[in-house]
């Protein structure tokens, strides 16, 4: 009966956002603005409430795992193909953080969104969006996961290009359409490996087989013999790269601030960049048989980590900068989880869940009161103007820069140390990349910060004297979401880390070679120990460093980036240019398949079937027909001629068979 109710308890947890969502869609222009956010907002709040419990019911009473199926799919032979939610504890903390986040978002929408004519179109755009991440996180199958799966990137599309009049809206959400369609490929191979091997979709029945399976390999042309669980853990990443925005498959996460500032603050926390993230920790079991896999991960990670922060210095657009920045986060969460330090990566997703969403909306706040002006070089010295919004943007700048005591800081130091501890062939690399990283997070943080909020003023004129604190509905998510960027990385380090009865449990497996985990614990004394502590490790002065640098060339020495533009001119050109990513995708991949297809269409099209084919063929018969006409002359002696020429063929045929014969 409890199992029942629990399972119960999450399918509502799931609908109700739906259900908001579909009243928003089909009624919202009959209910009006007001009730409809109202009850979308309703609906959000009571299923965040339900989260709650059910975290409380797994987390601190302890509760074992639920498996439910509610509804079979479908059946071919012994195959269920079921509607079914694992509730543990992986899935219900995944599942609360998703609905706050979600809850913030939708609340400050109603203040960003206010005059906007698609309104009641948005709130049910984004319910729908919460929906289906949690589909996928609750899922007990890798078929239901995929339904969430792609129902996050269907609607992220739509999102995206929310303002379908803007063609930088319309570029942009094709491009993550696509970018995220690549990656799902990997995803499908990886079920249909899954299925083809194991027999099943079910996690716990796959999870089961694995050690059976971790010298077993299989032919792939022409690689020749590979590991089945290597080459199914690959192919899950490639979906994971495709939604988590890992090299090469990020282009598509900064064309997606052309959405609205309160979808970029969802997508880019808590919820679809964070999927691939979560995939790979619920895929622990499968993961920890394959050191390949998970090297290819961690050098993966530590690659996006770098690479993408480096680009985020480049920028001028207030959001850009913060989804570079998102980009090089989740480029640490993939480092952790290469170094089997899953519990971090997941710790490091909720805390950056509540820091970045709470930078994004700040940055929606000043572009609201800059009447949607982007461009840092056209703020600065709006501290004076905007002080809530300025406080809260600073908290999630410290949280995200790792200084003691934010909530950034226990999770990104832990991954930096953890992939220290790793063993595994790409540790090396990946550990001077996220080490290298906690210098150039500060130094693009705290050069938007100054950019923005110190400096002497550059607002158009036209806006002077008009700019002004935002209302208080968009100041009240800013406001809850500092909250949890203060206070939660202490809060939860012990419990999520370092604890016997660690938070997420038996969720994550990891195995004994690869437990970093265990090395860490004999250096943590606690958490406050731990912040008063950090004064002796290097992560925080590369941080301090990175802060006082971004000082410098931005508050203090502006002409200085000048001339460090000049001077190295070639590197300025390369981030400029984003490593030429975006150059190679339009010039080979976009223009190469518009030309392949002209190519095609020239020849196959145009020339072999219009012209061989159709026209070839009406061609040759209107010949044979002009051919034969010239034959019917009418003369009777032309006749009995052909008749005698005849005859005479089929007599030498005749004579010529029958002698040979």
């Amino acid at each position: 009966m409890v199992e029942n109710f629990l399972i119960f308890m999450a399918l509502m947890t799931a609908l109700l956002p739906l259900a908001g969502s579909l009243i928003a869609g089909l009624l919202g222009n009959q209910l009006g603005r007001t009730v409809t956010h109202n009850v979308v907002i309703i609906f959000i709040g009571v299923a965040f409430l339900l989260s709650c419990y059910l975290f409380k019911v797994m987390i601190i009473d302890g509760y074992p795992a639920v498996d439910k199926s509610f509804y079979t799919w479908a059946t071919a032979g012994t195959l269920h193909f079921d509607v079914a939610f694992l509730l543990d504890r992986l899935s219900a903390t995944m599942t609360m953080v998703v609905l706050f986040v979600s809850l913030m978002v939708h609340i400050y929408t109603v203040g960003y969104m206010a005059d906007d004519p698609g309104y009641t179109r948005f709130f049910s755009y984004v319910s729908l969006f919460t929906f289906s991440m949690l589909i996928l996180v609750l899922a007990n199958n890798f078929l239901l996961m995929f339904f969430g799966w792609e129902g996050v990137g269907l609607v992220s599309y739509l999102l995206i290009g929310f303002w379908f009049q803007r063609e930088p809206a319309i570029f942009g959400s094709l491009k993550a359409f696509i970018a995220n369609r690549i990656g799902d490929i990997g995803f499908l191979l990886a079920m249909a490996a899954v299925l083809m091997h194991f027999g099943t979709l079910s996690y716990h029945d796959v999870f089961y087989q694995v050690p059976t399976f971790a010298n077993k390999t299989t032919s792939i042309f022409p690689l020749g013999e590979v590991s089945v669980i290597t080459l199914i853990c690959l192919l899950l990443f490639i979906g994971a790269m495709g939604k988590s925005a890992q090299v090469p498959l990020h282009v598509w996460l900064p064309e997606s601030m052309e959405g609205p500032t309160p979808i970029s603050a969802l997508i880019h926390a808590a919820t679809m960049v964070t999927a691939g993230i979560y995939m790979v920790a619920r895929m622990s079991p499968l993961f920890e048989y394959s050191a390949t896999a998970l090297s290819v991960v961690l050098v993966i990670g530590g690659t996006t980590a770098l690479f993408m922060g480096l680009l985020a210095i480049t920028q001028y657009d207030i959001k850009r900068v913060i989804a570079y920045s998102t980009i090089s986060q989740l480029g640490y969460m993939a480092a952790a989880l290469g170094a089997s330090a899953y519990d971090a990566a997941i710790f490091h997703l909720i805390t950056h869940a509540f820091f970045k969403a709470l930078l994004f909306l700040a940055a929606g706040s000043v572009i609201i009161a800059l009447h949607h002006e982007q461009d840092m070089r056209h703020m600065g010295g709006l501290a004076k103007y905007m002080p809530i919004t300025y406080l809260t943007f600073v908290i999630g700048a410290l949280a995200l820069c790792a200084i003691p005591p934010f909530s950034g800081f226990y999770s990104k130091d832990i991954i930096i140390e953890a992939v220290k501890f790793s063993h595994l062939p790409g540790a090396g690399y990946a550990y001077f990349c996220v080490l290298a990283g906690a210098f150039i997070t500060p130094l693009y943080t705290f050069r938007a910060l100054f950019m923005t909020f110190h400096t002497k003023e550059r607002i158009h004129p036209a806006l002077r004297g008009q700019v002004y604190e935002s209302s208080w509905v968009i100041l009240i998510p800013l406001i809850i979401l500092a909250i949890p960027s203060v206070i939660s990385g202490e809060f939860l380090v012990n419990q999520m880390i370092f604890s016997q009865t660690k938070l997420l449990g038996n969720s994550i497996v990891v195995l004994p070679d690869h437990n970093v985990m265990d090395q860490l614990s004999a250096h943590y004394h606690g958490a406050k120990l731990m912040a008063l502590e950090a004064g002796k490790t290097l992560p925080f002065w590369l941080a301090m460093a990175g802060i006082i640098t971004a000082w410098l060339f931005t508050a203090m020495l502006p002409t200085w980036s000048e001339w460090l533009k000049k001077r190295f001119a070639l590197i300025y050109a390369i981030l400029v240019r984003k490593y030429g990513f975006d150059d190679f995708n339009q010039i080979v991949l976009v223009h190469g398949t518009q030309n392949a297809g002209h190519l095609f269409y020239d020849v196959s099209d145009v020339k072999m079937i219009d012209g061989v084919c159709v026209n070839g063929s009406g061609g040759l018969i209107r010949w044979l027909a002009q051919t034969g006409r010239r034959l019917q002359t009418g003369y009777l002696y032309h006749y009995a001629l052909a008749m005698v020429l005849g005859i005479l063929v089929f007599v030498a045929w005749y004579k010529w068979g029958f002698y040979n014969v």
